[in-house]
C-alpha cells in the first residue's frame, strides 16, 4: 500500500456535502490525544517499575516504544486509537478504507516524527485548523483523514 499527497478522497465523505463527518474531529483529536498520553504514560510506567525501577533511567525510550506498539497496534486494530475511540472517531485511508498494518504504522511514525519537532507540529495543527477534511501534515503525507464514526457522529 501507497499513499502520496496526491492521492484523491473521492471514497471519502464530502467535507461540503457531509459535514457531520468533520465537525467537532479537530476537538475530540486533541481530547483523543490527551487521554492516549495519559493511558501510555501509565502503561510505560508500570513496565518501567516492573525491573526494580532500572527502566526509570531510561524511561522517555520506554515511553517511545509503549507509544509505537499502543498506536500502531490500536489503530491496526480499530482504526483508532482507544482515546479516539473514546470520542468517536476512527482515522480512513484516502480510499475510504480502514487502516491496515503498514498504513497504521506509517501513520504513526508520521505523527511522530511531525510531533518531535516544533515546526511541523505547529503546521500539523494550522492545517488541522484550516483544511476542509481538518488533516494535519502527517495525514496529507500518509492520504489519511479522522472522520467521525459513521453512524454515532
Amino acid at each position: 500500500m501507497s499513499f502520496t499527497m496526491n492521492d484523491t478522497y473521492d471514497a471519502l465523505p464530502d467535507p461540503h456535502a457531509q459535514p457531520a463527518f468533520y465537525e467537532g474531529v479537530g476537538v475530540k483529536r486533541l481530547l483523543a490525544w490527551v487521554v492516549d498520553t495519559v493511558l501510555i504514560g501509565i502503561i510505560a510506567a508500570v513496565i518501567a517499575s516492573i525491573p526494580l525501577f532500572l527502566l526509570w533511567f531510561v524511561f522517555p525510550l520506554v515511553f517511545l516504544v509503549v507509544s509505537l506498539v499502543y498506536r500502531i497496534g490500536s489503530i491496526r486494530a480499530a482504526s483508532a486509537t482507544p482515546g479516539m475511540r473514546l470520542f468517536n472517531i476512527e482515522l480512513r485511508a484516502h480510499d475510504g478504507q480502514r487502516l491496515d498494518g503498514s498504513a497504521a504504522a506509517l501513520h504513526t511514525i508520521a505523527f511522530m516524527i511531525a510531533s518531535a519537532f516544533f515546526i511541523p507540529q505547529i503546521a500539523s495543527v494550522f492545517l488541522m485548523l484550516m483544511t476542509d477534511r481538518g488533516q494535519g501534515l502527517h495525514d496529507m503525507f500518509t492520504g489519511v483523514v479522522a472522520i467521525n464514526t459513521p453512524g454515532r457522529y
